[in-house]
């Protein structure tokens, strides 16, 4: 199940052999029935939102900017790692080559860490649209918008390239499965046969600042949005305050919940197959729910769609 090549003393491994989410026949087939229409499912409705968001004026506002953002992002998310799990599935463990399994690393880093802080500057746009209501014009200006977005797709890209470049660098002259359905920081780790101190250390020091610093901040803004809404006279404006927020905060959660027990932990992950149910959260379960609680429950939203197809 491996080609390797001698340098030296030192046999590298060429390819990974990617298990994939089970290696029972029976329980791929059903699998396969399952997960395929829900990548579809997921393309064409983050595909909605961003046209929706593009060809309707009334939807040009920062909140939607932002939600056309992260609709982009989670279809190219889902677009790394869903045909990698399809393709175990449908054929089994299948080997894969190791510039093609970094290269497949490098793009799930960075989108991993551009959602995570595209999460947090919709919590701060939702915190100053609520909390500073008459100061938004000026908070979220176009300028600010696209700042943030810039800076969320830049620096995911900056510490994937960091992370990318010191697991690539690793030595892998043992083992070449990789019990995993995607090209995973972790399931490297663990087939290095060189020390990873500083590798595990790069990676989980750009956990605490990735993901618990996106983290904090969109605490920090739900916090100040439930005080603010406390406040609110109106019963039945509460209630749909604290309706919405719940679902954006249970889509949060989840999300980080499942990335900072995998990444931002000291040490290897020995558990892969907890590692896998854990991954399938944030690779299938979020992207997919992410238009239904963010955008096609909202009301604008709603009309906007109405009137493409009366317009169609």
């Amino acid at each position: 199940m491996e080609r390797s090549l001698e340098s030296g003393n030192v046999t590298r491994v060429q390819e990974f052999v990617l298990l994939g989410l089970s290696t029972s026949p029976e329980t791929r087939e059903v699998l396969f029935a399952v997960f395929l229409p829900l990548y579809l499912l997921t393309l064409l409705e983050n595909a909605l939102i961003v046209f929706l968001v593009c060809s309707h004026t009334e939807l040009h506002k920062p909140m939607y900017f932002f939600l056309g953002n992260l609709s982009c992002l989670e279809m190219c998310y889902v677009s790394v790692t869903m045909p990698s799990l399809l393709a175990g599935l449908w054929m089994g463990p299948y080997h894969v080559p190791f510039p093609a399994c970094m290269t497949q690393l490098f793009f799930f880093i960075a989108l991993i860490c551009t959602e995570c802080t595209l999460l947090a500057s919709m919590a701060y746009d939702r915190y100053v649209a609520i909390c500073r209501p008459l100061h938004y014009p000026l908070l979220m200006r176009p300028q600010v918008c696209l700042g943030l977005a810039r800076t969320s797709w830049l620096g995911g890209l900056l510490v994937s390239v960091a992370k990318t470049a010191c697991i690539a660098s690793l030595s892998y002259c043992g083992p070449n499965v990789l019990n995993h359905f995607f090209c995973d920081v972790s399931p490297l780790l663990n087939l290095s046969c060189t020390h990873v101190a500083l590798t595990e250390l790069v990676d989980f020091l750009s956990a605490i600042i990735i993901l618990w610093g996106s983290l904090l901040v969109a605490i920090a803004s739900y916090v100040a949005i439930g005080r603010a809404v406390l406040h609110m006279p109106s019963a039945a404006a509460r209630c749909k305050a604290f309706s919405t927020c719940a679902s954006h905060l249970l889509v949060v959660g989840i999300f980080y919940s499942a990335a900072l027990f995998i990444y931002a932990r000291p040490s290897r992950i020995e558990a892969m197959d907890l590692n896998k149910m854990l991954s399938v959260v944030y690779t299938v379960a979020t992207p997919m729910c992410n238009p239904v609680i963010y955008c096609l429950r909202n009301r604008e939203v709603q009309a906007a769609f109405r009137r493409a197809l009366r317009g169609s």
